[in-house]
């Protein structure tokens, strides 16, 4: 039997390893062309009815009609996103298993919580795209509660110390951030937070309710409320008022230009995941985002569509939201169970 050069048996391994591949489809374009090729499991850190929901469920339905595939929505709440962040991090780094978390689940909470974290958050988990914008009203119930403006809601405030409690959807969140700043900011006013551990909905119930006077919501779950004359915007958390009401002032025209947060709703994945899947994923949700019908139904819901041009700028925002809210939560301390 004739021997092969050592130049033959590597050409000759090299088409073997490729045949394998090729096989088992494993192989990077293999890899890409079938994802995805199955559901998709999309962990929502938050009970139904909430702006992240929402989100979920809209571009949930254009990615499934994009790609055949399920988009299939496991609200998970708790824990200020903790239980779907761990849930997230232990499961196949295959592009299967997302979640959509907001400004409170995806930068505060891991911030919060480092020691229950894991893992280096940042090394864990891995940004795929923000998706939209939320603008926020600061609302107020209607139910023995006169006020209908931030100056009145302070002056309320100072004049019935410890009387007004104010909605969260759990301590630390992002709106438990924003009033408590804003309470710093107006001299210390002492109001009382009311977490929730429902979420938007649970928060607009305590509202209806009056067990609470006041509470950061974003538009996409009480804008209905406030169509109904339920309850009143005192303002709007936005970069300018909004079309739909044009008679609601901003913060900064309330006299508090640095108080409120214009809430985001991202994607992300393990951060093992390989990169290929990450690149078509992202590929697939832009295609998803640029649907005239999609972008309508978001801006039915008072949102704004802002995904991230590349994987790359999504990873670059997620660093620099950490950094800012690093800030924050250093320039306001609020308590949390640990």
């Amino acid at each position: 039997m004739k021997r092969l050069g050592l130049k033959q048996l590597g050409l000759l391994l090299s088409a073997c390893v490729s045949v394998s591949l090729v096989a088992v489809g494993v192989g990077p374009a293999a890899a890409q062309e079938k994802y995805p090729n199955r559901p998709i499991k999309v962990l929502v850190p938050y009970a139904p009815g909430g702006a992240t929901d929402i989100t979920a469920r809209l571009v949930g339905d254009e990615f499934q009609k994009l790609t055949g595939q399920g988009f299939v929505v496991l609200n998970k709440p708790g824990a200020n996103g903790l239980l779907a962040i761990d849930e997230l991090v232990k499961s196949a780094p295959d592009g299967y298993t997302l979640m959509i978390g907001n400004v409170t689940t995806n930068t505060i909470a891991p911030i919060l919580y480092k020691s229950k974290m894991p893992a280096d958050y940042l090394k864990t988990v891995t940004a795929v795209t923000n998706l939209i914008d939320v603008p926020a009203f600061v609302a107020a119930t209607k139910i023995n509660f006169p006020v209908k403006t931030i100056p009145e809601l302070v002056d309320y405030a100072k004049a019935h110390p410890g009387k007004v409690n104010y909605g969260t959807v759990g301590a630390g969140s992002y709106p438990h951030y924003d009033m408590a700043y804003l309470a710093k900011k107006a001299g210390n006013l002492d109001m009382a937070a009311v977490p929730n551990k429902n979420g938007a909905s649970g928060v607009i119930q305590d509202l209806l309710r009056a067990d609470v006077q006041v509470a950061f919501l974003n538009v996409a779950s009480s804008a209905p409320h406030v169509q109904a004359g339920t309850f009143t915007p005192l303002a709007v958390v936005n970069n300018g008022r909004l079309p739909e009401y044009p008679n609601v002032p901003t913060m900064k025209e309330a006299g508090y230009p640095d108080v409120g947060t214009i809430a985001w709703n991202a994607m992300f994945a393990s951060a093992d995941t390989p990169k290929p899947i990450l690149e078509t994923l992202h590929a697939l949700v832009l295609k998803a985002m640029a649907s005239p019908e999609l972008q309508e139904k978001i801006k039915k819901q008072s949102m704004v569509p802002a995904p991230h041009k590349s994987l790359a700028e999504a990873q670059n925002w997620l660093r620099n939201e950490m950094k800012r809210w690093e800030a924050i939560t250093t320039e306001v301390k609020i308590e949390v169970a640990q």
